[in-house]
């Protein structure tokens, strides 16, 4: 017995390791261990990296965001707030000694201003202001710091029993999230570090975002739109405003369309920003990296010859350049403009994503880098190549089994090339597999090559599942975008359908199982497709709608019907033809699960509600789940598993045979 010890002993311990080293599919309860990392901030000396790490208190349901630090040659991570309370959003201090960051902690109502020194101990509140504080930014002094504040609601003394009528007199009176919009504007206010005095800078009936010091301390740019009738364009323009009270304001840009993200160069002569590619309203557009001289004068069109979107402008601590995003055909990208050669050369590009970029030095960068098996992390990028600084995804994933993923291209049957992804079970498909085309929303936005739960818990549940991005989509030019204009769910149908033929064709998706399902735009294309293609056995149609007449005037969406289809009483055929699903709906014999949440301004129920009704008079198979409290992007994290586990037993349902 004692020989044969050692030889058990070992096969022992061999099948406990092995045990360990199993991997489980992505489930839905996986959701509660995802981090969300962001806000890289770099210290002055260079040497740090504060940041944003968000994560699940299961036991409260909700996310909580807490502040880290970590060095940049990768040595050492530091959490620095804790508790149940949030903090968000650090930025140095000019001189590196402290840290600013947003928080609710006493003030459960307001958002303040803290400060926190970073040679210890705990932070203290620097405001006490009685707005809603959404952004802000240090003075290059350290002195002062330009607070973002939305007017404050007029407080009762004393509570009251019946609260007072909302009183509405806006053209556009709604938005998801904020609600009923009255005239409670976001203004820049000035305060002082020291002295805790707070001086207007902006007011009026207008709305004012993203304030940006000088170098010399002596002038904020921000963005605004000032045009007569705010409400009734996307006009925003960039503004220069004395820093101080009463300082002199003045119209930098002045292009039909919107003007953002201002940047100052270092050396203070130039202003990069970006730019709307058409200079009038349009749902479907595209930014353009501009760049002009601190006045405003000399404007140049720096990244139009790409034809692709940009974004997150970043200049070189010379001066010289700009570093910034390309979104190009499932790829997000680093490229970078050169000023006196007016070129644009790529950094760093392939199959992985790239949220946002950080100048650290000349040549090197912080990202927020993310690909199909990775939610986003933080990199070093230096000489085009990354370098991993953190690791707060590394535990859960090492847990968990991932789909595998892979672009394709299919072919519309007007000959429309198209680009996809495919999630599989594992990277060889030895047969059929029962089929789930899961349609992103937007419509303008793309599928790339970044981390997407749904479609992984989908794929590990056992289905192919397709990401297409069908004409409507950002990534492939500005024609391929702009083509879908007042003809929902014409061609994105074309596309989408050849997209399920090339799959079907290639032995993956097996045409007996055929589902299809998607979220906001995503959802109204699934209507679109279950009214023009009965092979599909099972859908899901979450926060979409299919009687769009019935949407004006309970959405937020006033602006581009007005623009884009003509008001009804004048283009009732235009609303007509893209109301195919509803008007249609005896068509469809296929099984949806409809999904909202309740308090979504952006696509309201009602929406999801029409074609339950349809459905479900037409004796066709039909739920209608709906979230309360919930808006368009469903936020409350049990209600995110729970929509996971839903969608698997609706496809199980009806798909696996």
């Amino acid at each position: 017995m004692k020989k044969n010890l050692p030889l058990i002993l070992l096969v022992f311990l061999s099948a406990a390791a092995t045990a360990q080293s199993v991997k489980k599919p992505f489930q839905p309860s996986d959701f509660y261990k995802i981090p969300t990392v962001s806000d890289p901030e770099v210290s002055p000396d260079k040497q740090w990296i504060a940041y944003s790490v968000a994560e699940i208190d299961v036991e409260k349901d909700k996310r909580v965001s807490h502040l880290w630090m970590q060095s940049w040659d990768g040595k050492q991570s530091i959490q620095l707030t804790h508790g149940p309370e949030p903090a968000s959003k650090p930025k140095w201090s000019p001189d590196g000694k402290y840290l600013a960051f947003l928080s609710s902690r006493e003030t459960k109502d307001t958002t303040q201003l803290w400060l926190m020194d970073r040679r210890g101990g705990e932070g203290r509140k620097l405001t006490n202001v009685k707005g809603d504080l959404d952004d802000y930014a240090w003075s290059p002094d350290g002195r002062k710091v330009v607070l973002v504040m939305q007017d404050p609601e007029e407080k009762l003394k004393e509570p009251a029993i019946t609260p007072k009528p909302i009183v509405i007199d806006r053209y556009h009176f709604k938005q998801d999230v904020e609600g009923y919009l009255e005239h409670r504007r976001k203004h820049l206010y000035l305060f002082d570090i020291a002295t805790k005095t707070l001086d207007t800078l902006t007011n009026g009936d207008y709305d004012d975002a993203s304030p940006e010091w000088s170098p010399d301390g002596k002038v904020i740019v921000f963005v605004s739109n000032r045009s007569p009738e705010p409400d009734k364009n996307e006009n925003t323009d960039i503004f220069a405003v004395e820093a101080k009270a009463k300082g002199a304001l003045k119209q930098l840009t002045s292009w039909g369309g919107h003007d953002n993200h201002p940047r100052w160069s270092p050396n203070g002569k130039y202003i990069a920003y970006l730019r709307q590619n058409t200079d009038s309203y349009t749902m479907y557009d595209m930014n353009i990296l501009c760049v002009m001289n601190a006045d405003g004068t000399n404007i140049s069109l720096a990244s139009a010859g790409l034809d692709r979107p940009a974004d997150a402008p970043e200049w070189s601590p010379d001066s010289k350049s700009i570093n910034f995003l390309v979104e190009d055909d499932m790829e997000r990208y680093v490229a970078s403009y050169d000023l006196q050669s007016k070129k644009i050369k790529t950094i760093a590009r392939g199959k992985f994503n790239i949220d946002g970029i950080t100048t650290h030095t000349a040549g090197n960068f912080v990202v927020e880098y993310g690909t199909p098996y990775m939610p986003f992390e933080l990199y070093a990028l230096q000489g085009g190549k990354f370098r991993r600084l953190t690791y707060h995804q590394k535990e859960w994933l090492d847990n968990v089994k991932l789909a595998y993923v892979k672009p394709f291209r299919s072919v519309s049957k007007d000959g429309t090339q198209v680009s996809g992804l495919l999630f599989t079970p594992d990277s060889v498909v030895k047969k059929k597999l029962p089929f789930i085309l899961f349609i992103h929303g937007g419509p303008v936005g793309q599928d790339d090559y970044s981390f997407d739960a749904t479609r992984q818990i989908l794929a590990s549940a056992g289905y192919a599942v397709a990401a297409v991005n069908y004409r409507g989509s950002a990534g492939r030019g500005i024609n391929y975008t702009t083509t879908i204009n007042a003809d929902w769910g014409n061609k994105e149908v074309m596309d989408l359908q050849g997209a399920v033929d090339e799959l079907v064709k290639q032995g993956i998706a097996d045409p007996d199982c055929l589902g299809v399902g998607g979220w906001s735009y995503g959802g109204i294309l699934t209507d679109f497709m279950i009214a023009s293609d009965t092979r599909f056995k099972a859908a899901a149609s979450g926060a979409g709608s299919a009687l769009q007449i019935a949407n004006y005037g309970i959405d937020q969406y006033v602006l581009q019907y007005d623009n884009e289809l003509g008001q009804p009483w004048k283009s009732i055929e235009a609303y007509n033809k893209i109301s195919y699903p509803f008007l249609h709906a005896d068509r469809i014999k296929t099984p949806v699960l409809f999904m909202s949440g309740l308090s979504d301004f952006n696509v309201p129920t009602a929406g999801s509600e029409h074609m339950y009704q349809a459905l479900k008079s037409l004796g066709v198979p039909a739920e209608l789940v709906l979230y309360p409290g919930q808006y368009h992007g469903i936020s409350k994290p049990s209600y995110q598993v729970d929509r996971e586990v839903r969608y698997i037993k609706w496809f199980d349902k009806y798909l696996k045979k």
